[in-house]
């Protein structure tokens, strides 16, 4: 059959869809969801498709297409296609042998993650997919071959330099923008150290948020190579590039149901750390009340985990497991934890000391994996390099590399609307929730604002008087900084005893 294209300037996000004329479709005999080859000259594209019950969004002989097929098969308004029925893929076969609870092969892994990236599965599928590793949970094997296969089908950043260093944090502790400290201390060490990171999925920052501030984050391979070259280092948001798509993919369906299957946060970590060839590895695993790993044993499980994964590829890695009963720095959003680093890289003392002291343990860490510093003296070696302002030059040397400019953390614009939040009672600060900070900090309008945001004067353990500021909210209006007060009395975030 033959039809015209209609262009209904719609993009999907990732998933190919066309829609078919209720009358078209039944001459076929297609339905909801089914597949068809849509043809031109030598190009097909598989999709699925939806149908219209009236002609008034895709009339008989025409064919709706959305911006991801126009643009794989280079088609405009107006052009003719070819479609016929297709096959389903045969990884939605493998999909089921999973659900049933049995083993797969390579081969099958492959086919699965080749359809995920290719937009080949929808995203019922794709959930079905990571429901059956959530309830039949994959072994080491078939989570190394996740692995591969993730890493495998994306771009790979090759590298002439030995050891390349990463790092990696499983999560779920406000703040913790150890990164920006890090990468800049072990990149005036002189070794390699390409740092691809995220945007916040339900975080009020991610750290490609926070370095946005600073610099340009989104860059391609060859800019990214540049910027490597130039200064051992970079922090850029993977998003940018093509590295483990499939990763992305399977990260969006998981949202909704707050899925986290251990398999494939362990294959998300590691591949795209061999996506940019590293050698050496740092993994934190925070642990505590409200972090992403709440008990001591679920951290030594992931630990033995990613220790067995990363050694049958062939990565060395050392995870550590730390503190994450309560947010890392002072700043919670954007532009408030790129001043707490920068205080920190100035030596300035309003730099949050938490944040200072994690950061030179992981680099220090860092250091003795890749030779520069002897067991025990990599945390005074990082230090040096943070005290003599080698850090800081070298942070502004990637900042420039990447279209920023240096800037003053005092420079640093911030929320134009404020509240400062009082202690309700004189005591200790016994408990701050990462969630609640969280929650608190997104409703004020972070990380879409970048000003927005919570900065906090106190932490566990500290010693309050009734009515001293605990916090300030920042947000860019009054509507923002109302629903983040309104949050404040729904949630119990801070305890003091």
């Amino acid at each position: 059959m033959e039809l015209k294209v209609k262009d209904l300037d719609i993009s999907t996000g990732g998933p190919l869809v066309a829609i078919l004329n209720w009358k078209d479709s039944s001459k076929l005999d297609l339905h909801h969801l089914d597949r068809i080859k849509v043809i031109k000259g030598k190009k097909i594209e598989t999709v699925t498709i939806d149908i219209a019950e009236s002609r008034k969004l895709v009339p008989e002989g025409r064919i709706g297409l959305f911006e991801e097929i126009l643009y794989s098969l280079n088609l405009r308004e107006g052009d003719i296609v070819k479609i016929a029925p297709a096959r389903k893929p045969v990884s939605i076969d493998y999909i089921k042998k999973k659900l049933d609870g049995y083993k797969l092969t390579e081969k099958e892994i492959n086919q699965i993650i080749w359809d995920i990236v290719h937009n080949k599965l929808g995203d019922i599928e794709l959930t079905y997919f990571v429901s059956a590793c959530y309830t039949n949970v994959l072994d080491i094997e078939e989570t190394t071959l996740l692995t591969k296969a993730m890493a495998k089908q994306g771009d790979i950043l090759k590298l002439d330099r030995y050891p390349v260093m990463d790092k990696h944090c499983v999560g779920g502790v406000a703040g913790n923008r150890t990164t920006m400290v890090i990468v800049p201390i072990i990149a005036a060490a002189g070794l390699t150290i390409p740092k691809t990171s995220s945007r916040s999925i339900t975080s009020p920052a991610g750290t490609a948020d926070t370095m946005e501030v600073l610099a340009n984050v989104s860059v391609n391979m060859k800019k990214m190579k540049r910027i490597i070259r130039k200064t051992n280092g970079c922090m850029v948001w993977g998003g940018s590039l093509n590295l483990a798509p499939a990763d992305d993919k399977i990260i969006r369906v998981e949202r909704p149901l707050a899925i986290d299957a251990k398999s494939q946060l362990l294959a998300s970590v590691v591949a795209k750390k061999a996506s940019v060839s590293a050698t050496h590895i740092l993994v934190d695993i925070p642990t505590g009340k409200g972090s992403k790993i709440s008990s001591g044993d679920k951290a030594r499980k992931l630990k033995k985990d990613f220790i067995n994964i990363c050694q049958k590829l062939g990565m060395k890695i050392k995870v550590i497991v730390t503190d994450g009963k309560e947010p890392i720095g002072n700043g919670i959003g954007p532009a408030l934890e790129a001043r707490d680093v920068l205080w920190v890289l100035r030596n300035d003392k309003r730099g949050p000391n938490d944040l200072m002291k994690k950061s030179l343990k992981m680099a220090g860490l860092m250091l003795e994996m890749a030779g520069k510093a002897k067991k025990g003296s990599g945390f005074k070696m990082a230090l040096d390099i943070l005290k003599s302002g080698k850090a800081y030059k070298k942070m502004l040397e990637i900042i420039k590399a990447q279209g920023g400019k240096e800037i003053s953390p005092d420079e640093i614009k911030l929320a134009p609307v404020d509240y400062n939040y009082p202690a309700y009672k004189s005591g200790v600060v016994r408990e701050i929730s990462n969630r609640a900070i969280s929650k608190i900090a997104r409703v004020a309008g972070a990380p879409q604002d970048k000003g927005a945001g919570v900065y906090l004067y106190k932490h566990v353990g500290d010693k309050v008087k009734k009515g001293e500021k605990m916090f300030t909210i920042y947000a860019p209006n009054k509507d923002k900084l109302k629903y983040a007060k309104d949050v404040i009395k729904a949630i119990d975030g801070i305890v003091i005893k």
